[in-house]
């Protein structure tokens, strides 16, 4: 007979998935067992196959609702000013990294650790935030090549992907300011 469902099934998937990007941040995907795991959400190891089939599964739960959450950064009109656009998606990015740096780290460092089939969906959702910032970046420059477009997409998310390791709360340069500065820099007329 199959076990039955438990009322807060998903709360604790929910806790397992926070448990487990907190873990993977630390210690890495492959250094953090799933013993190690269970003793972090206090529960026994068969009791994970119950909420996820393997711990690669619950790898790509700390992915997959990670960039779903950066996704939500697009969902914002454009305007006819680029400059604006990448300064806005720039802050809204900015906001969905304050609290994750956890996923944020395991979605930077752990990609590789993921089943083919589910690394080529969290690099879909990748691409589709890089689509954005070269589109923005075409309206302000006119037509450029797709090499350099792609180049300084990544320029932009490398000056945002790594404030977690830097940026804090109450410092002297706010979070609002570093996106600013980020979409200048990426749009300065060299």
């Amino acid at each position: 007979m199959a076990r039955r469902q438990a009322e807060d099934y998903e709360e604790k998937r929910d806790a397992i998935v926070d448990a487990a990007a907190r873990l993977f941040a630390a210690k890495g995907f492959s250094g953090a067992s799933l013993a190690d795991l269970a003793d972090a959400c206090d529960m026994s190891k068969s009791l994970f196959y119950h909420y996820y089939a393997s711990k690669e599964a619950i790898l790509y739960a700390v992915m997959e609702e990670h960039m779903d959450d950066l996704l939500t950064a697009l969902d914002v009109e454009a305007s006819e000013n680029p400059v604006y656009d990448l300064r806005v998606f720039a802050r809204r990015l900015l906001a969905l990294y304050a609290g994750a740096a956890d996923r944020q780290k395991v979605l930077l460092y752990e990609l590789k650790n993921l089943p083919k089939a589910e690394r080529a969906d969290i690099v879909a959702k990748q691409r589709r935030l890089i689509a954005h910032v070269e589109n923005i970046i075409r309206s302000a420059r006119g037509r450029q090549e797709k090499g350099f477009l792609r180049a300084e997409a990544m320029l932009f998310f490398g000056m945002l992907n790594w404030t977690h390791t830097w940026l804090k709360t109450g410092g002297a340069v706010t979070r609002n300011e570093v996106a600013d500065m980020a979409a200048r820099m990426t749009l300065s007329k060299i």
